[in-house]
């Protein structure tokens, strides 16, 4: 393994999407950068989900800065197909990647950063911040949890549901994966999939008449929140009908509110709706606790599942990083984003934090080269 230099003009730590597109940017103005992460591949976030995944955005708007998505990876990317183009995309610019690099601290020391790594101190005039919107697992601290006798895993350890034939499974959590996980448990032929909903989501069709969701979504964002929350529910009531009857609630807040008060974005359906209309998957209350073989759900009702998987979503994870530096919010996510700094971080920048209506990838692509254009204007103005 090649030594670590003893400092670069930029560290980028997190090789995933926004790493790689943070870099690739930078070396297009000629700016050195090094990316640094504790995966030993590139696309191995991506390489790791369940292998029905595909992208909810379309090819078109889902690729990075400076290279497309090959049209023979579809209209709706698959898993493999994301881990090829990162790979791709990674030569394709002639990035330089630390693999198996983690990074464990980070200071401000004599005006550069200091990075502390499983591979030694490494220093850089600047950092981006790029490990990932969903870095390590959530599950809720359920009661019972630990005297639970059957199955249970998070969503980021499901694979497929072929070990899943002829079970009762009860999928935690009405997001994209929640959903995606309930469609593919049915089609493994699964003998009952209940689906624990805690609060009701907006559900949308991936496309409309061949039209992408996506596009909507980008278009509307730049409307107020209220005649976004507006549109998007008559499109629901039109697209879907009434989903109530089938045991769905429905949501009490509109598409735009759930993605800027909770950061949510609506389920894109890939089946779901269809699934629930045949009563092939069972919507049920929250989980409330575990009791040896049973789960209890609000309102008292009893499941004995052979199998939960909770799709329960991820933190950021980045306190151990960056907390000490006053640049997080209470919840634990950035407070500045993209180009912008804190003035108690000079030249920290983060990036691939938000979840868009318009879609991540193509919006870390427009905070990629924001970024890139804020490390030249600094440069050139020292």
């Amino acid at each position: 393994m090649e030594a670590l230099p003893e400092r670069e003009r930029v560290a980028v730590v997190g090789g995933g999407p926004a790493g790689l597109a943070a870099a690739a940017t930078l070396r297009s103005r000629g700016i050195s950068a090094l990316v640094l992460d504790r995966s030993d591949e590139v696309g191995a976030s991506w390489k790791a989900h369940y292998d029905r995944l595909h992208l909810h955005t379309v090819r078109w708007l889902s690729a990075l800065p400076g290279l497309r998505i090959p049209r023979q990876e579809g209209k709706w990317v698959p898993r493999d197909g994301v881990v090829r183009y990162l790979k791709d995309y990674a030569r394709h610019h002639d990035l330089r990647i630390a693999l198996s690099t983690e990074v464990t601290g980070l200071r401000r020391d004599d005006g550069l950063w200091q990075l502390a790594t499983n591979r030694g101190i490494f220093r850089a005039d600047a950092v981006v911040i790029a490990t990932g919107y969903n870095r390590e697992p959530v599950l809720p601290p359920w009661p019972g949890l630990d005297g639970f006798e059957g199955e249970l895993i998070h969503s980021s350890d499901y694979r497929n549901g072929f070990a899943y034939t002829n079970k009762d499974v009860l999928v935690v959590g009405a997001g994209n994966s929640g959903a995606e996980i309930a469609v593919d448990l049915v089609e493994s032929r699964a003998r009952n999939v209940w689906l624990s909903v805690r609060t009701a989501p907006n559900i949308q069709r991936r496309d409309v008449a061949g039209f992408p969701t996506q596009m909507i979504g980008i278009v509307m964002r730049k409307l107020p929140v209220p005649v976004v929350d507006t549109l998007s529910k008559n499109m629901q009531r039109l697209a879907i009908g009434d989903l109530s009857k089938y045991g769905m609630p429905a949501p009490e807040r509109g598409v735009y509110s759930r993605v800027l008060e909770d950061e949510r974005i609506p389920i894109l359906d890939v089946g779901l709706i269809r699934l629930l209309k045949e009563g092939r998957v069972t919507v049920v209350p929250a989980v409330e606790r575990f009791e040896r073989r049973s789960v209890i759900l609000a309102g008292g009702r009893q499941l004995e599942p052979d199998a939960v998987i909770a799709s329960t979503g991820f933190r950021r994870a980045l306190d151990d990083l960056v907390g000490r530096l006053g640049v997080l919010n209470a919840k634990g996510r950035p407070i500045v984003h993209g180009d912008k700094t804190h003035p108690a971080a000079p030249d920290l920048y983060f990036i691939g934090f938000t979840n868009p209506l318009g879609g991540n990838l193509r919006e870390l692509g427009i905070d990629a080269k924001r970024i890139a254009r804020a490390v030249a204007g600094a440069a050139a103005r020292s």
